[in-house]
């Protein structure tokens, strides 16, 4: 997470960011891993068979606090299980970010760099660890590419690691996204490097994968970068929103999209999109799909706080109180 941009007006009743999406199964993992239940969270994670799925519960259990604290337990118990090794490796990659903070690095601390280096490091022995157990495994090498920013790994690395996971799931939504912002000018690439990899897989992926709105994710982070009041001319550059409305299209807005797990994040992307690219009526449809499941992206950007309060305000706005 990065500072927001602006602070939003308090407007209404304050809307939480649920990191399950709305999904009840990982919200069965997020609370067996609060009440410190793993063999809850260790049935509930047998029954999950999609990869993507299973990437969207182990990042909702990844906010957990204090998983770090008793996972050992759990590793101690059952040795030749690669389930415990992987909420810890997971959950460790949040916890590392955690500790380095949401600041840009001029405002972070030596000691927190330390820290992070340090649980991130701890994080990718564990998640190491069970890509080399489990062939098959698609998790551990996509919070690999997640962490690999972090790592500060080579572009051949990051590379490396993306292409293990989408050998395993060719349209893989976590990994995408994850390697989508290695691939940003803030980071280890560029903003020509950021648009051809979510204009390709715009392209190529099926309209049923959501991932177009990787398009979405790139115009938003070319706005995060322009000045106040460039920013939001940017968005309403008629060729962004006519970029904008064709990959929602092969989106959220084609009949084959549905509601697979994690499919508020892109709705929620499109709406901050239309919303302040000043295509209203497009930005409603968006918060009417969306309901009250707002996410903490894209809406941080406006309040690093409350991301419910800019969610609420602009679905007030271009709904009239409709939304």
């Amino acid at each position: 997470m990065w500072p927001f941009r602006r602070k939003a007006k308090q407007s209404g009743p304050v809307l939480p960011v649920d990191p399950a999406m709305g999904d009840p199964t990982a919200h069965a993992l997020h609370e067996a891993l609060s009440r410190r239940d793993w063999r809850t969270a260790r049935d509930v994670l047998l029954t999950i068979t999609d990869p993507d799925h299973h990437a969207l519960c182990l990042n909702a259990a990844a906010r957990v606090q204090g998983v770090q604290e008793w996972i050992g337990e759990w590793v101690e118990a059952e040795p030749r299980s690669t389930l415990p090794l992987l909420v810890r490796g997971t959950h460790g990659v949040h916890w590392a970010w955690e500790a380095r903070g949401g600041a840009w690095a001029a405002r972070t601390s030596q000691e927190q760099f330390r820290e992070f280096r340090r649980r991130l490091t701890f994080a990718e022995n564990c998640l190491d660890e069970v890509a080399e157990r489990d062939p098959e495994d698609t998790t551990a090498r996509a919070f690999l590419v997640a962490s690999a920013r972090g790592r500060q790994v080579d572009r051949d690395e990051a590379a490396r690691r993306f292409a293990d996971v989408v050998a395993r799931h060719p349209w893989h939504r976590y990994a995408h996204v994850q390697m989508l912002q290695y691939r940003c000018a803030k980071w280890f690439g560029s903003h020509e490097e950021m648009f051809d990899l979510a204009r390709t897989t715009a392209a190529e992926a099926s309209p049923a994968s959501g991932l177009a709105h990787l398009v979405s994710m790139a115009h938003l982070e070319m706005w995060l970068k322009l000045p106040y009041g460039e920013d939001d001319q940017y968005l309403q550059q008629a060729e962004v929103l006519a970029e904008l409305r064709s990959a929602a299209d092969r989106s959220v807005r084609h009949p084959e999209h549905g509601r697979y797990p994690g499919w508020p994040a892109p709705h929620n992307n499109f709406a901050m999109c239309f919303a302040l690219g000043g295509d209203h009526a497009a930005a409603a449809e968006q918060f009417r799909a969306i309901g009250d499941l707002v996410t903490e992206l894209p809406w941080s950007y406006l309040d690093g706080r409350d991301p419910g309060a800019p969610f609420t305000q602009w679905r007030e706005k271009v709904t009239g109180g409709q939304g």
